[in-house]
């Protein structure tokens, strides 16, 4: 293998716990609700999908179910969608759909799997081409340089920036492009057998991991290195 796609949510980063992500934003706005009436919004919001990189939605309005397909292929789009549901949820001030979305980009919302940097920096020695194929509505590279692992990637490929969205295979041809590699020497690795697995249309191979908390996944990502060998 000459090069390795990552996914980016699910795979090499977790988001923050809806909790974690509700209680930053109440802290950081200055509004307050009960415990008992936190926890309760926190469990609205898992369910109603609204926190991206977390749980897809128990059950999508029929009125957002056109946005919700196509959500990764601009930013309107994505923010649209998950700001949608996050209004089906009661909370103190209307302005806090907003600043939910606003936190969930931030690199504090997200930490890296405790093998990603591990991995990463063995295919940087090793010289295999890593690149980050993620269905997203907005620029992640800042999260990878707030963590320290941006200095191992050589290319992104972001939904939003070229209208489409995985399992397309054009996305995942354009990060081949990139690193100048031939899809049959390339392994995606990602956490949706659905998205990622679009790249095996290409000729690429392709590797799954689960989607878990990172205190839940220390090295499944470990094995990507004796895959490329």
């Amino acid at each position: 293998m000459t090069a390795v796609l990552f996914d980016f949510s699910g795979t090499l980063f977790r988001i923050e716990s809806t909790e974690s992500w509700l209680r930053a934003v109440l802290a950081e706005t200055g509004h307050a609700l009960s415990e008992p009436e936190l926890r309760d919004a926190a469990r609205a919001l898992e369910a109603a999908g609204a926190l991206p990189g977390g749980t897809d939605p128990a059950e999508l309005p029929a009125d957002l179910a056109a946005v919700w397909a196509v959500r990764d292929e601009s930013a309107e789009l994505h923010r649209a969608a998950y700001t949608g549901l996050s209004r089906r949820v009661p909370l103190p001030h209307p302005g806090l759909h907003d600043a939910l979305y606003e936190r969930h980009k931030t690199p504090a919302a997200w930490s890296p799997y405790p093998d990603a940097a591990e991995v990463l920096r063995t295919l940087r020695e090793r010289g295999v081409g890593v690149g980050v194929v993620s269905n997203i509505g907005w620029d992640l590279r800042p999260v990878f340089r707030e963590h320290g692992l941006d200095r191992y990637v050589d290319a992104y490929v972001l939904s939003y920036e070229h209208g489409v969205q995985k399992p397309d295979p054009r996305l995942f041809s354009v990060a081949c492009t990139a690193l100048g590699a031939d899809p049959r020497e390339v392994l995606m690795v990602g956490d949706s057998k659905e998205a990622d697995g679009g790249a095996a249309a290409l000729g690429c191979r392709v590797h799954f991991v689960e989607h878990l908390p990172v205190t839940d996944r220390p090295d499944a990502l470990l094995p990507v290195l004796d895959l490329v060998g």
